[in-house]
């Protein structure tokens, strides 16, 4: 019945998507990720281990089964056939290769070197945990010095129950971005329900969407507005969960005990909650 529920989604996303844009054409699936084997498929993506911190982030991010796993049956929480599961663990006073002292370890996962694609739809069915800070992300990321590499951010939560985020970044449009917008949930759904979160990605336009639904649409003449298009060039995709920092913190205002992230996230990672869940990555590409 999992497989069964979790196709219906698949399915109905398909449907959804095909109905909005009003296309006849088919959808060739060059990149697909339902993660049910017993362990994180590597030759599809990279677990990053890196020596940079960014945005006044609170996790290092770590190659570690605590963290990054493939779970089934219970734990994959109606995942068809099984899930990626992050899952951010407190480990005070842990030390990177680099130097620097974190007390959380999450991760954060990559295709860069193995998959890259330009223009297509990007989608992912994502669960995630209520707790704020906690700021998983789906996003699309190019080769090269950042900002000038574009950015696609299709999916942002930092905690809040009831909505989630999307972005462009590029030169002249970048941190601040006037290119973002939040989606609120429908009454009665929420970040920790299964949902599809994708981007119908052209060289004109880029279309947001959650469960098919349009929710945000951004031009080729509404980015040049700010600077270059920086969305012609081929990118890879990346999944991870951050902890507090810039982001989180500019929402919820917390300073203690962590930038971004109060005590009672603290203590819901503590526990074991703080995570996000990934049914499937799926990117598509039409041909006429």
């Amino acid at each position: 019945m999992r497989w069964k529920s979790a196709m219906a989604a698949l399915l109905a996303f398909a449907a959804a998507t095909s109905a909005a844009s009003g296309a006849a054409a088919r959808e060739r699936t060059v990149f697909f990720d339902d993660f049910s084997g017993a362990k994180l498929d590597r030759f599809k993506w990279n677990v990053v281990v890196p020596d940079w911190v960014v945005n006044n982030e609170q996790q290092a991010y770590v190659d570690d089964p605590r963290v990054v796993a493939i779970v089934h049956g219970a734990e994959a929480e109606g995942a068809e056939n099984g899930a990626l599961r992050i899952r951010a663990v407190p480990q005070a006073g842990h030390k990177t290769r680099a130097g620097r002292t974190f007390d959380f370890l999450s991760g954060r996962l990559d295709t860069r070197g193995k998959f890259a694609f330009s223009h297509g739809t990007a989608a992912a069915r994502i669960k995630m945990t209520a707790g704020q800070g906690l700021w998983p992300a789906f996003w699309i990321l190019g080769e090269g010095q950042w900002p000038a590499i574009g950015e696609i951010d299709v999916m942002e939560n930092v905690g809040e129950a009831d909505w989630t985020s999307f972005a462009l970044h590029g030169p002249g449009y970048s941190g601040d971005t006037p290119l973002a917008q939040r989606a609120p949930f429908p009454a009665g759904q929420d970040i920790t329900g299964w949902h599809i979160y994708s981007v119908d990605w052209s060289d004109e336009a880029l279309v947001f969407r959650v469960d098919g639904a349009e929710r945000y649409r951004v031009t080729r003449a509404m980015v040049e507005k700010h600077g270059r298009w920086a969305f012609d060039d081929a990118k890879y995709l990346i999944v991870n969960l951050a902890l507090g920092g810039g982001y989180p913190q500019g929402v919820n205002k917390v300073e203690a005990p962590y930038p971004g992230l109060p005590q009672s996230t603290v203590d819901l990672i503590g526990a074991g909650k703080g995570q996000v869940l990934v049914d499937w990555v799926k990117v598509t590409k039409s041909e006429p």
